[in-house]
């Protein structure tokens, strides 16, 4: 029997051994990457998906010169810029994802660090900032891609009676828009304006050195308060009397907000939506940040918290990669995709080091220490100022990544003007006999209301498919501000002739569960999404 010793491989032979083990092993690893948009002119600080299958992108003003030019005669004037006063590049884009085209969009006064939510009727609020934006509301009202003339608004009759960096904005179950915090801004206030901004004692409490309360984590229960997060520590908010009506334990494992950089969703409500759960996940070490250090290890706790229960505790578990401004997607199967980021540094320009390539999948309904599966990872680096949105199709959408005060392509972590999609693993083509598609829908569903959805599948259905409502939140510095996502009651689907399957639904009871507005609905069987219709929900 002849013997190879490793020892006698000439080395180029070993290194292409090497790293065919190395792709052999990526490729069995779920979930696939797909290039969408080479250059989309900007970088994108804050990403949304409209109802019309359009994605927002929006960077600073003050950036310098991107990539993309403003139609000629477009140009914005600002004699306050240090950079361009005359200022002939496009700092916000429009993707049309049918296509992957991209239009340039004028936004006027600086968006960094500010804060976002869709309103019931569709249109994008978009609030606070630095310098000229500081106290400024603008709105973007989608348009269908057919008829491409919609672009940002500055709102000149009305402003934030703050000014507002580094908040975070979550629509009320009544439609309007409550804006939390901001650096210096230790009160809440509310759009369409009501009474000024109220006094938030709960912010300055969790102030420290390195500023770790910034772009808190809130979440709408459906209780009807909301759920605040910040540095440490976490409240049951009343945002109609103004009070705290529960503190939570602190979670260990130190700070987790802005520059500390770690990430938090809601998991999925259903059921008599009775109760909810809040993960929170990563984050740098304490001191990073005032330090400077882009090698201090992150950490890669999660908590897990019953925020509805009498007497809720933190159930920690560990991530397989630490990481730090890692993106938490609620995908449409309940499941959470956790993507983007890095293994060391913090938050901040230049501060963070060893991206965290991998994506990470969250089961909630696994058992604790089963929960976590390691995906296919990528290529592009995507550090500060990036971001990752769910898709229609149920592809997550990333973007962005520049971990520099301007625009720099000659260094290790260049601007990342490239925009992919990852698809998790119900994408895959052996679950193509059993993917969905919605045939029939309403367009419009009232609270508690009763209606039908039509779908086939290629296979016979075995078991209950579910109809999942997935909104479309605000993307920005490692939260999506106003992600939600609910599970309707269903009825088995019943066969209803030609391979169609007739589903019964009851719409969410009232805002509290669903506030109004547009969500992607999805048809889920045996957890492979359809692609999704968007519905009005009033």
């Amino acid at each position: 029997m002849l013997t190879l010793s490793m020892d006698s491989v000439p080395p180029l032979f070993t290194l292409l051994f090497i790293l065919a083990i190395i792709a052999n092993a990526r490729a069995q690893l779920p979930g696939t990457w797909e290039l969408l948009v080479t250059d989309a002119g900007i970088a994108s600080m804050h990403t949304a998906v409209t109802r019309f299958n359009t994605v927002v992108l929006l960077d600073r003003t003050n950036i310098g010169p991107s990539r993309k030019l403003l139609p000629k005669g477009h140009c914005r004037w600002d004699k306050n810029d240090a950079v361009l006063k005359r200022d002939c590049y496009a700092h916000s884009v429009l993707l049309d994802l049918q296509t992957n085209q991209i239009r340039p969009l004028k936004i006027l006064t600086d968006t960094w660090c500010s804060s976002g939510q869709f309103l019931p009727n569709g249109t994008l609020l978009q609030t606070g900032g630095d310098l000229d934006g500081y106290k400024k509301i603008r709105k973007f009202q989608p348009c269908p891609s057919s008829t491409p003339s919609c672009d940002w608004e500055e709102l000149n009759d009305v402003e934030l009676s703050q000014g507002r960096w580094y908040s975070t904005n979550q629509i009320l179950p009544d439609g309007s828009v409550i804006i939390v915090g901001g650096r210096g801004s230790n009160t809440v206030e509310f759009y369409p304006p009501r009474n000024g901004a109220v006094s938030f004692p709960f912010l300055a409490e969790t102030e420290d050195t390195q500023m770790d309360n910034l772009y808190p984590y809130v979440h709408l229960l459906p209780n009807g308060h909301l759920f605040i997060f910040a540095n440490t520590r976490a409240v049951m908010y009343d945002f109609a009397a103004n009070q705290i009506v529960k503190r939570y334990p602190p979670l260990d494992g130190g700070p987790r907000n802005y520059p500390s950089a770690g990430s938090s969703v809601m998991l999925a409500i259903g059921g008599d939506y009775s109760t909810a759960e809040v993960v929170v996940c990563g984050g740098a070490e304490y001191g990073a940040f005032l330090e400077r250090s882009t090698d201090t290890p992150a950490h890669g706790s999660c908590g897990r918290i019953l925020a509805t229960g009498e007497n809720p505790v933190w159930e920690m578990e560990n991530m397989p990669f630490e990481r730090i401004m890692g993106d938490m997607v609620m995908l449409p199967n309940g499941d959470v995709l956790i993507i983007n980021g890095a293994m060391k540094g913090t938050q901040g320009f230049e501060l963070a080091s060893n991206p965290c390539l991998n994506p990470v999948l969250y089961r909630p309904d696994q058992p604790n220490g089963l929960r976590f599966m390691t995906l296919n990872p990528g290529t592009v680096p995507r550090l500060y100022h990036s971001t990752a949105n769910l898709l229609p199709d149920g592809r997550v959408l990333l973007a962005g990544s520049n971990p520099h005060v301007f625009y720099k392509f000659d260094t290790e972590f260049p601007t990342e003007l490239r925009i992919e999609a990852f698809s998790p693993e119900y994408l895959a083509p052996d679950k193509e006999d059993i993917r969905p598609v919605i045939e029939d829908i309403p367009e419009t569903v009232r609270f508690g209301g009763r209606f039908d959805v039509v779908v086939t599948v290629p296979l016979p259905v075995v078991g209950i498919v579910e109809v999942n409502l997935c909104n479309a939140p605000f993307a920005t510095h490692s939260f999506s501000q106003g992600q939600r996502m609910v599970k309707l009651g269903v009825t088995s689907a019943v066969p209803d002739g030609d391979g169609r399957y007739r589903i019964g639904c009851t719409g969410p009871p009232n805002g509290m569960v669903a506030p109004p507005g547009y969500y992607m609905a999805f048809a889920v069987n045996q957890g492979v999404p359809s692609i999704a219709r968007w519905i009005h929900i009033s």
